[in-house]
């Protein structure tokens, strides 16, 4: 038996296929032709979220389109509009033609919309599309990425006609595998109120806001940027932003890229209360720890950013003004040119060639010749043949201790035994990429 709740679904469709129609329009010459979804219902869908009225030099972009009424609404307001759906609806160009509108219309499935192939916009409609798509977070992953600044996300959302109220506090997502819901076989899934919630933010939006509830569907306004700082809560100092796993500053684009940053606050900080931002675009966290007092870690998604190259991390609180930058590198290919070992010696005790056991497991050493983007990933040490664990990696611009193995270009590097020291005097070799920048010798005590 299918699921209760749905034979609205079922009226609807039968509706569409007596009038043709899904939208409403009203026509140059005062005329109306009437859809399924009524003048004042799309007016009213659309009214729920805040989007100006005058959009003059704005982009815009309407995914599964259909017949038309929201792209054409858009484009009365001012705005170059794009406007996508998955088949080639002749209502659509009908109204195109009736209107002599430019919408530009494309015919492209929902996993084919990238900025390189049709850019990022200022406003992005996503309305009754989210529970057709078999990949949903992808999917919102897709609408992130489009756009710069708003996104309107419009849902079907389960409610206790179809759950019981309990299980509707929970973020959870109903499957349908054929056609349970209403009779068609693209309705893949049910979320929960808490769940569509959730699903935006995790899918990289920095503001995810419920304007409403409508009588079939939720209104979520997704935001790519924090509001306005205050600047009465002191910025924290941010020591470090790194790649959450590999623990480099290299980040790709193509990847489901995490972010860690350690900083300094002294304030008692819950997650909410931290707000992450990656040359300016804003991601809720994951998790906020403190490690110990005052010195906290904040994970968070990478956004998805415009463009390949540098960018700064900076972190805000509640309603600071953002941090101190932290670089990272986005998309940047990684050449490893001609790396050269310069020496080494006792991180604790400065020894040139040797490694003290008894004072520590860890070994400085200075390489020059490294790409800009070199980090604790692609920069490895071998000390008698045992892999070290890579622990620091000078900046570019930063300055190794006078006196040692300073060279114009080199850099320091700091790593450590994980294993049974190899004692003697044994050869420190370190490879970039996949070159070697060379050994030295390293007299290794007990």
């Amino acid at each position: 038996m299918p699921p209760a709740g749905f034979d609205y679904v079922r009226d609807w469709n039968a509706e569409r296929a007596e009038k043709g129609w899904w939208h409403s329009f009203e026509l140059p010459d005062g005329k109306r032709i009437e859809g399924v979804c009524s003048l004042e219902g799309l007016r009213s869908r659309i009214g729920q979220f805040p989007i100006a009225e005058s959009l003059k030099g704005k982009r815009a972009l309407d995914i599964g389109c259909w017949d038309g009424w929201f792209s054409f609404e858009l484009e009365r307001r001012g705005a170059e509009v794009v406007a996508v759906d998955c088949w080639d609806n002749p209502r659509f160009r009908e109204m195109h033609s009736i209107y002599g509108s430019k919408v530009d219309y494309r015919i492209l499935d929902m996993y084919e919309l990238t900025p390189d192939r049709i850019g990022r916009f200022d406003v992005v409609l996503f309305m009754g599309v989210l529970y057709h798509l078999k990949h949903p977070l992808l999917g919102l992953e897709r609408v992130c990425a489009l756009s710069t600044d708003l996104a309107a996300v419009d849902s079907f959302i389960l409610r206790e006609q179809h759950r019981p109220a309990a299980e509707l506090d929970r973020p959870i997502l109903e499957f349908y595998e054929t056609d349970e819901n209403g009779g068609q076989t693209d309705n893949w899934f049910g979320p929960s109120l808490p769940a569509l919630l959730g699903m935006c933010r995790t899918a990289g939006f920095a503001r995810v806001e419920l304007r409403s509830v409508l009588e079939f569907s939720a209104c979520v306004a997704c935001y790519r940027r924090w509001e306005e700082p205050g600047g009465t809560t002191e910025p924290p100092l941010v020591h470090a932003a790194l790649h959450m796993i590999n623990f480099g500053i290299n980040f790709r684009s193509d990847r489901d890229d995490y972010v860690s940053a350690w900083f300094d606050s002294p304030l008692a900080l819950k997650l909410d209360d931290v707000k992450p931002e990656v040359s300016g675009y804003g991601v809720r966290p994951l998790s906020v720890t403190e490690l110990r007092e005052h010195f906290w870690q904040a994970n968070f998604k990478l956004p998805p950013l415009e463009k390949p190259g540098w960018h700064e991390v900076r972190i805000r609180l509640m309603d600071s003004l953002p941090s101190n930058p932290a670089a990272i590198a986005l998309d940047l290919p990684f050449v490893p040119g001609k790396p050269r070992l310069r020496g080494a010696c006792d991180a604790a005790t400065w020894k040139p060639g040797e490694l003290d056991t008894a004072k520590g497991s860890a070994i400085s050493f200075w390489v020059e010749g490294l790409p800009e983007n070199a980090d604790l990933d692609n920069v490895r040490a071998a000390l008698g043949g045992q892999r070290l664990r890579m622990l620091y990696l000078e900046p570019v611009h930063g300055q190794a201790p006078a006196g040692l193995f300073r060279r114009a270009g080199a850099r320091q590097a700091n790593a450590a035994l994980t294993g049974e020291p190899p004692l003697g005097r044994v050869p420190l070799v370190v490879t970039v990429g996949d070159r070697t920048a060379g050994q030295v010798l390293v007299d290794v005590k007990g």
